[in-house]
C-alpha cells in the first residue's frame, strides 16, 4: 500500500471517529458500567452461584442501572473528556458521576420495586431471588465504576505518555531550580508530556527543610551553592528555573554560578499565572539578558498620565524606532483621542501602524511619512492635527557614525529638534516632551553634544513661550536597534568573536518599556524647562555583559567563545554620567526620577550658535564642527584615551560593538 494510500486510510478513519464521536465513548462507558455490575455481583456472591442470580438478578439491574448511568454521565459531560490528558480533577469529576448516577440507581430500583408489585402484585424481580439480592451490590458497584473508569483513562493516559510520546533525537538532562509548587507542577507536566525531551535529574532548593525530599520520585539534591557540583556530577545539560517570584539577582547569582559549564537556561512564568496548577511545558522559555538585568515593575501615576492623554491628540515623532514605537504602545493604552504617526523611514512606519491598528483596533491612528528637518511638513502636520503634546523621540542615536558624520548630527539632533519645537509654539501646541541621551552629560563626542545643544535650545524656548518644554535624559536601553545586545546575539550565534571596546567600559541600562513608562511619567511631572534625569541603577560593564550572554546561550567565555578587545571608538566614554559636574539632581515625587537644576543662558546666544553649525553642517570640516559645538556647549570635549587612540589608528579593529548605543529612536 502506498504512503498515499496511508494518509487517505488515516483521514477516513479519523472522519468516521469525528462522526461519531458520542457513540464511541457512550459503547465503552456502557461496556464499563456493565463490566462494574458483574464484578460487584462476584465481590457481593463471593463468587458463589453465579449461574443462579446471573439471569434472574443480574440482568434486570443492568437494563436499569446502564441506561441511568448513561444518562447521568453525559449530562455530566464526561463523554467529552480527553482521556489523554486525564488529570486529578477529572478524577474527581467521575467520582461525582458515579456517585450520581448509583443514587439515582438505587433510588429508581426501589421505587420501581414498590409501584410493580403494588400495580401487578408481586416484585419485578422474584420476591424469592429479590430478598437475597444483598445490598452491598449497590456499593460495590459504585466503587467498581469509579474504578474501572479511572484505570481506562489512565491507562490511555499512559498509552500516549509512554508508548506513543512525541520522539526527540537527544534526551536533556535537566535540573530544576525551585521545589515549590511552580517547580512541582513543571516536573509533573514534564512526566506526562516530555519524558522523552528532558530527564529531570534532581531539584534545588534553598529551603534546608525541602533538601533529601522527593518529589514525584525526584530527590532535592541540595541549595544553590550545591550547583555547580551537581550539575557536573550529574552532567546536566539544562537548568529549569521553577521559583514564583523570580528576581534579576537570583536568576543572575544562578547564572553566574554555572558559568563555563556549559548550560543552556530556561524560566516558567510565576505560579500565579499558571492555569488551575497546569503547567506547559511549552511555556518554558530562554532566560533573556533582561531577565538578568530587569528591575521592579514601574509604579506609574495612572491618574495624572491619563488625564494628559486620554481623548486628547498626540504626535511622536521618530515613531518607528525602538523608543518611538514603544511610546506609540504605551501612549496607547491611555486611549487618546487620535494617536499621529510621524517617522521618516516608510517601513518603521507601516510596522508599527500595522500592530498598533491590532492591538488597538479602536484606536485612530494617522501615519505621516516625514522628515523632522522639514518645516514645511512638521509645520503641515501640527497645523493639520493640532496634538496636545507631541513627544520628539526621533534622532540620529550612534556615537562613531556621528563621529564620521558630524554634518548629518547636526541637522538632525539640532536643527530637527529646532523646527520641530518652532512648529508646536507656532501651532500653540501646550507641551512638548523630548527625549535626551545620558551622553549630552559632559559630552565627549558629536552626537553627545548635538543633543545638549537642543536641550539648551528647547530650555531656553520654554521661557519664552506658553509650550511646555520638557526633556527628559535617560542610558541606554536593552535591545534597542544597533544596541549591544542584538549585535552580540549575531556574534554568538555566528561563532564569535564577542567584541567589547574596553574591559572597563560600563554603561546604565534599562528596558525599553520601563524607559517609555518613564518619559510618559516625567512629561506629566513637567511644567516647563526641566531636564528629567531617570533613576538607571547601578552602571554595568560591558563585558561582564558579553559573559552573561555567552554563558545564556549555552557556551563558555574564552572557551567556546572568545572575548575581543578592540579599543575605545570615537567620541564613547568609558563611564557615561547623569548629571553634569557641579550641578545637582534633586528628587520628584516618583523615586525613579529626579530633575536637573541647570544654569540660565542666552537663547540669542544659542540661537547664534545654532546658525553657524548649520552654515558648517554641509562642510566636511569636522574639526571647524567640533569647535563650533565647543563654543555653544563649553563642557564639551574629547576623552584623553580617545585622542592617543586616535593618532594610533592602525592599531584598532573595525568599530563592531554599539556599546554606547542610545535610547532615541532614528527619525
Amino acid at each position: 500500500m502506498s504512503h498515499h494510500d496511508n494518509v487517505n486510510q488515516h483521514k477516513e478513519s479519523a472522519g468516521w471517529l469525528v462522526r461519531h464521536r458520542l457513540i464511541v465513548p457512550i459503547a465503552v462507558y456502557a461496556g464499563i458500567f456493565t463490566l462494574s455490575m458483574m464484578v460487584a455481583f462476584a465481590l457481593a456472591y463471593n463468587f458463589h452461584r453465579t449461574a443462579q442470580w446471573f439471569g434472574a438478578l443480574l440482568v434486570p439491574l443492568l437494563i436499569l442501572s446502564v441506561p441511568t448511568k448513561l444518562v447521568v454521565f453525559g449530562w455530566s459531560k464526561q463523554f467529552r473528556g480527553a482521556w489523554r490528558y486525564v488529570g486529578l480533577y477529572d478524577l474527581i469529576g467521575v467520582v461525582r458521576a458515579s456517585l450520581v448516577g448509583s443514587f439515582v440507581f438505587v433510588l429508581l430500583y426501589f421505587v420501581i420495586e414498590n409501584v410493580w408489585d403494588r400495580q401487578f402484585g408481586h416484585r419485578l424481580i422474584d420476591r424469592d431471588l429479590g430478598n437475597q439480592l444483598r445490598q452491598a451490590v449497590f456499593l460495590l458497584d459504585w466503587a467498581a465504576t469509579v474504578g474501572l473508569v479511572g484505570i481506562c483513562r489512565i491507562c490511555v493516559r499512559l498509552y500516549h505518555e509512554e508508548v506513543h510520546a512525541e520522539r526527540f533525537e537527544k534526551q536533556s538532562r535537566a535540573l530544576i531550580i525551585g521545589a515549590g509548587d511552580a517547580g512541582e507542577a513543571l516536573l509533573r507536566e514534564i512526566l506526562r508530556t516530555s519524558r522523552e525531551r528532558y530527564d529531570v535529574v534532581g531539584f534545588l532548593d534553598e529551603r534546608p527543610s525541602q533538601i533529601h525530599r522527593t518529589i514525584h520520585g525526584v530527590e532535592v539534591l541540595g541549595d544553590l551553592d550545591d550547583m555547580k557540583t551537581v550539575c557536573e556530577r550529574q552532567r546536566v545539560d539544562e537548568i529549569l528555573i521553577a521559583l514564583p517570584k523570580t528576581t534579576p539577582r537570583e536568576i543572575r547569582r544562578v547564572v553566574e554560578i554555572c558559568e563555563g559549564n556549559n548550560l543552556r537556561f530556561r524560566i516558567v512564568p510565576g505560579i500565579a499565572d499558571l492555569i488551575d496548577g497546569r503547567m506547559q511545558v511549552s511555556q518554558l522559555r530562554e532566560v533573556d539578558i533582561e531577565d538578568l538585568l530587569g528591575r521592579a515593575p514601574v509604579e506609574l501615576d495612572v491618574t495624572s498620565i491619563a488625564a494628559q492623554l486620554s481623548d486628547k491628540r498626540i504626535l511622536v515623532t521618530g515613531a518607528g524606532g525602538s523608543i518611538g514605537s514603544e511610546m506609540c504602545r504605551q501612549i496607547a493604552r491611555f486611549k487618546p483621542k487620535k494617536l499621529i504617526l510621524f517617522e521618516q523611514a516608510e517601513n518603521n512606519l507601516f510596522e508599527i501602524e500595522r500592530e498598533l491598528r491590532s492591538a488597538f483596533p479602536g484606536l485612530r491612528i494617522v501615519p505621516y511619512v516625514g522628515d523632522i528637518c522639514d518645516a514645511v511638513r512638521v509645520n503641515f502636520v501640527m497645523e493639520c492635527e493640532q496634538p496636545a503634546a507631541v513627544f520628539h523621540a526621533a534622532a540620529h542615536k550612534h556615537v562613531p557614525m556621528m563621529e564620521i558624520n558630524p554634518g548629518e548630527a547636526i541637522k538632525n539632533n539640532i536643527v530637527g529638534t529646532r523646527t520641530v519645537a518652532d512648529a508646536a509654539v507656532e501651532n500653540g501646541v501646550p507641551k512638548m516632551v523630548m527625549i535626551s541621551t545620558d551622553k549630552a552629560v559632559n559630552p565627549t563626542s558629536v552626537m553627545g553634544c548635538s543633543k545638549r545643544v537642543a536641550e539648551l535650545y528647547v530650555q531656553q524656548i520654554s521661557e519664552k513661550s506658553s509650550t511646555q518644554f520638557v526633556t527628559v535624559r535617560f542610558g541606554n536601553v536593552l535591545g534597542s536597534s544597533g544596541s549591544v545586545v542584538p549585535i552580540f546575539r549575531r556574534q554568538i550565534a555566528a561563532g564569535g568573536p564577542v567584541t567589547v571596546t574596553h574591559p572597563e567600559m560600563m554603561r546604565f541600562f534599562m528596558t525599553i518599556p520601563e524607559a517609555a513608562q518613564l518619559v510618559l511619567q516625567a512629561g506629566v511631572m513637567g511644567t516647563g524647562g526641566e531636564i528629567f534625569v531617570l533613576d538607571m541603577g547601578d552602571p554595568i560593564k560591558i563585558v561582564d555583559l558579553a559573559r552573561d550572554m555567552i554563558t545564556l546561550s549555552g557556551l563558555r567565555p574564552e572557551v567556546d567563545i572568545e572575548i575581543q578587545f578592540t579599543g575605545p571608538r570615537p567620541g564613547e566614554k568609558l563611564v557615561e554620567e547623569l548629571a553634569i559636574a557641579g550641578e545637582n539632581v534633586t528628587p520628584t515625587q516618583h523615586p525613579k526620577i529626579g530633575v536637573w537644576k541647570h544654569k540660565p543662558d542666552d537663547l540669542e546666544r544659542i540661537r547664534r550658535g545654532i546658525e553657524r553649525l548649520v552654515a558648517l553642517a554641509d562642510v566636511d570640516n569636522p574639526a571647524a564642527i567640533q569647535s563650533q559645538l565647543r563654543d555653544v556647549v563649553p563642557e564639551y570635549h574629547e576623552e584623553e584615551e580617545f585622542k592617543q587612540h586616535r593618532a594610533e589608528p592602525e592599531a584598532v579593529s573595525p568599530p563592531a560593538v554599539a556599546s554606547s548605543a542610545q535610547p532615541a529612536s532614528g527619525g
